[in-house]
């Protein structure tokens, strides 16, 4: 199965004040003096779901995000996805954007290895939302015992690519004219990140 991204604009947190880590590990930055309006890195729950799906549906009208033309039901999602290793971020408790992962395989030979979605409203770009969410899948993923993270993204999603490539991920290769799109063959570069932290053995 391969998972495709929504285009953004890859830029930093601005005026960030304070970083630190809560007791799961998740991480919150407060922006500047304002210490209301803040962005958390949290769990998500099947209760973020319909601005999950929100989000997702944007990046299927982008057109070079996946290769669904309709937004999954959670049932489906759900099914589809590794429980652990999701994550959305909150902007004052509104879902901006989330990351998950899925299983590459079912043998027992890639149990290690599991495949990156990540999706950010269109509304939030310039924000630096795809940079701390993949900082903490890499951390949580890790932590899980994943050791190999690929993704699958059209070229034309340049910024996706460039997110990937800024966090390890290589280019293996691209598949070309693996899938049609509203009627259009589509190629999907293949890239993947080897842990160095886990699987050394």
């Amino acid at each position: 199965m391969v998972i495709y991204y929504f285009v953004w604009q890859y830029a930093p947190f601005v005026n960030i004040r304070h970083y630190d880590y809560d007791n799961k590990g998740i991480n919150k930055d407060i922006k500047g003096d304002d210490m209301e309006k803040y962005i958390v890195m949290d769990e998500m729950t099947k209760s973020d779901w319909p601005a999950v799906q929100a989000i997702y549906e944007e990046g299927i009208q982008t057109g070079n995000a996946t290769f669904d033309t309709v937004a999954p039901t959670w049932e489906e999602w759900n099914a589809q996805h590794i429980a652990s290793c999701r994550f959305v971020v909150r902007e004052d408790d509104r879902v901006i954007g989330w990351i998950a992962l899925s299983p590459y395989s079912t043998k027992r030979a890639y149990q290690g290895v599991a495949e990156v979605s990540i999706y950010i409203s269109q509304h939030s770009a310039g924000k630096g939302i795809g940079r701390k969410l993949m900082e903490i899948l890499i951390k949580e993923s890790e932590a899980s015992g994943f050791w190999t993270l690929q993704a699958g993204i059209f070229p034309e999603n340049t910024a996706s690519l460039t997110l990937h490539k800024k966090f390890g991920f290589e280019e293996v290769g691209i598949r070309k004219r693996i899938g049609k799109l509203n009627g259009v063959w589509r190629d999907v570069v293949l890239l993947e990140r080897r842990s160095s932290k886990v699987g050394m053995d």
